[in-house]
């Protein structure tokens, strides 16, 4: 780890730009930010980092001194990508598009260039599958918003080293991230399997008419969301027990959802156009004042947690 020296990032989007920041942020690290399309991504940086300066967590001063580490470019052939020591990329959620990327990348890169892929849901051993030097691949699944989320999800492919793995550990432990090692490449790694198996039975409760969206989004808020930061579901079924959480399950698993198709009623409001945030309507309706203020609430909420502002 202490070689590791020139950080490249594909894809200068809002993930791309905010794992800049953060890399950005360990002064040895000289971080560039790789697009196709020309754009400063300094501004953005900026605009994401506005309320943690407001909020005296980070200066204006100490922002503009790890842009100072941000550079950018459009050339594949850019002297930094052939230095680069780690790729982590941050492009479109399309297998065909990261493939192409990563074959590039290894035309131009070092053999003992580590590759990230940044992908949420996408198997870092399918997008790894054509590449030659396929044990220096490694999923890193940052959560968004990237500059503020602990958590980085480290996804060990078919063939990813164990070396490589643990590097990425320590890197992005060194950076101020929580790190986790997923052991097996399997779909949704490890919180999204559980967020989304949250989702399926939301979704089912309020299909099945047991309550609308807005009390089943209230009944997580004001329940067990509120101790899920302090208190996680493993530790809970060992505090309260395995025999009750055996008991329990025995009563309610088999009244739960599962399904392994998305929900007709997730179908019925994707078909009619009602696509949430995007169109206004979703499970819920929502103005666009109603969508930056939720917006807006998460980030103070984030902060509020992670540093006590």
């Amino acid at each position: 780890m202490d070689k590791i020296k020139n950080i490249l990032i594909c894809g200068a989007g809002l993930m791309g730009k905010n794992i800049a920041y953060v890399m950005a942020g360990k002064p040895e690290y000289i971080v560039t930010l790789y697009d196709s399309k020309d754009q400063d991504p300094r501004e953005g940086i900026r605009k994401s980092t506005r309320e943690l300066v407001e909020k005296g967590i980070i200066t204006s001063d100490e922002v503009e001194d790890r842009l100072k580490r941000v550079h950018f470019t459009t050339d594949l052939d850019h002297q930094a990508v052939k230095n680069a020591d780690i790729v982590i990329e941050a492009v479109f959620e399309d297998i065909e598009v990261k493939r192409e990327l990563f074959k590039n990348l290894e035309e131009r890169c070092s053999a003992k260039t580590i590759f990230c892929t940044n992908s949420s849901v996408m198997s870092p051993s399918d997008i790894s599958r054509n590449l030659k030097y396929r044990g220096r691949f490694v999923g890193t699944h940052f959560w968004n918003p990237a500059h503020l989320i602990p958590l980085v999800e480290i996804i060990k492919s078919d063939a990813t080293t164990d070396d490589v793995a643990q590097t990425m550990m320590d890197i992005f432990q060194s950076v101020g991230k929580k790190p986790v090692l997923c052991k097996k490449d399997v779909p949704g790694f490890i919180a999204n399997r559980m967020q989304h198996a949250l989702w399926r039975e939301a979704i089912y409760i309020v299909e099945e008419g047991i309550a609308d969206a807005k009390t089943v989004d209230d009944a997580v808020k004001y329940s067990f969301g509120l101790r899920l930061p302090q208190l996680a579901p493993l530790e809970n079924a060992d505090m309260v027990g395995l025999d009750l959480t055996y008991n329990i399950h025995k009563t309610v698993l088999n009244d739960l959802c599962d399904s392994h198709e998305p929900s007709p009623l997730l179908a019925k409001l994707k078909d009619e156009g009602k696509l949430g945030f995007k169109s206004g309507e979703g499970f819920q309706k929502w103005s666009k004042d109603e969508q930056e203020k939720l917006y807006s609430d998460l980030n103070k909420y984030l902060i509020k947690m992670i540093y006590d502002k």
